[in-house]
């Protein structure tokens, strides 16, 4: 049995300002090529189909037309929510199951099941929504739910899983195995200190396990357990990545195969590097597409006023622009603003720090003579 995994579509999102539609559309299109082509028997979407609770009219019309592609496609749709979704998601799932689309949105205590077979016998699909604590609480009796762990257990162990058949779990959550890191992105929702962890070995025993949550593709410690990463890039740390459908081929019980399809960005977001007239020439701008999503790094010594203003001349989707030279003392384009990191700068730096993300552009040697000036009458020093 083949089937694609997919996840983290999250239609309707927008990345530093600029909207994401038209990008989604253009690998949705992709998605229904390659779905001509390599004839998959089911499509796993494992959640976060929408960035927000409250879709927009936009993103709901984006998302119904792609269902429907879908289900002309004669192809099984396999569909959880995540935790970017509402449980709107699963408004008409008993009708649209009719048309071999399972959607499943509130969990309600019980792993849904979908059976679909192939020359080998029956595979058992397993649909578990993101779950919180909170929301399943009370629903598995005396049983205490304190963690995200206690949770996913509690809903494994109320299912009938026979291990003997082939088993596909469809699961949204922060799966983590020791000794293994998790590669994340700006992008995604990360609690802190990891109170969303869910220990993978709850999850070992399914033959392939479609994760959602994480944007970029990896596996959790076993080749079988996969996050298939988003199909676009929704922030500038994820410029490096390849975006593409994990496939995944099911044969006799305890045979995986598993293959990538590539998707092509419309707009690609990458970063650039140097100094404000060099990257503007023609020479540098023509090498790569003008209308990628950029960020972009200056290198220039002396102050440029309206840097961004420049730059927006030849390149109109700039997301970000930082400044690397000797007069910073501390990079303020990619510092982090977590308590800890901002607790060991100076007021200076502090400052510097918000002239840069209000201006635009790094302060001149007399404006930071005047603000060292002020700083050490204020403070004292």
């Amino acid at each position: 049995m083949k089937f694609f995994h997919l996840s983290d579509l999250h239609i309707g999102k927008s990345v530093n300002g600029f909207s994401m539609i038209e990008e989604q559309e253009h690998v949705f299109e992709q998605v229904f090529g390659y779905i001509k082509t390599e004839r998959p028997d089911a499509v796993l979407i494992a959640g976060d189909v929408y960035d927000h609770a409250n879709p927009s009219v936009e993103a709901t019309r984006v998302f119904d037309n792609f269902l429907t592609v879908l289900a002309q496609k004669e192809v099984a749709v396999l569909l959880i929510t995540g935790n970017h979704d509402s449980q709107r998601v699963n408004f008409a799932s008993r009708l649209l199951s009719d048309k071999q689309l399972f959607i499943y949105g509130a969990f309600d205590g019980n792993i849904r099941k979908v059976i679909l077979s192939d020359e080998h016998g029956d595979v058992h699909f397993w649909l578990l929504p993101f779950i919180k604590p909170t929301m399943v609480s009370g629903m598995f009796g005396e049983r205490e739910i304190e963690t995200y762990d206690d949770a996913v257990a509690a809903a494994l162990e109320s299912a009938d899983i026979d291990y003997t058949v082939r088993n596909v779990l469809v699961s949204h959550q922060f799966y983590v195995k020791s000794g293994v890191e998790a590669i994340r992105s700006e992008s995604e929702w990360d609690p802190v200190g990891g109170l969303d962890a869910v220990n993978v070995e709850l999850i070992e025993r399914f033959d392939y396990v479609a994760l959602g949550h994480l944007h970029r593709q990896q596996s959790v410690g076993l080749e079988h357990i996969r996050y298939c990463g988003s199909p676009i890039k929704y922030s500038i740390s994820e410029w490096r990545h390849e975006k593409s459908i994990t496939v995944v081929e099911l044969g006799e019980k305890g045979t995986l195969t598993l293959n990538s399809l590539p998707l092509t960005p419309l707009h690609d977001m990458r970063e650039i590097k140097g100094e404000l007239e060099k990257l503007m020439s023609d020479e540098i701008s023509s090498l790569a597409d003008k209308e990628d999503y950029l960020h972009v790094l200056l290198t220039d010594e002396e102050h440029i006023f309206d840097a961004r203003g420049k730059l927006l001349s030849v390149y109109p989707r700039i997301m970000k622009i930082g400044f690397e030279n000797s007069r910073m003392s501390v990079d303020f384009s990619t510092i982090a603003t977590s308590t800890e990191k901002v607790e060991k700068l100076s007021p200076y730096d502090l400052f510097g720090m918000f002239f840069l993300e209000t201006q635009g552009s790094v302060m001149s040697e007399e404006q930071s003579k005047i603000v060292r000036e002020l700083l050490d009458e204020e403070l004292g020093g």
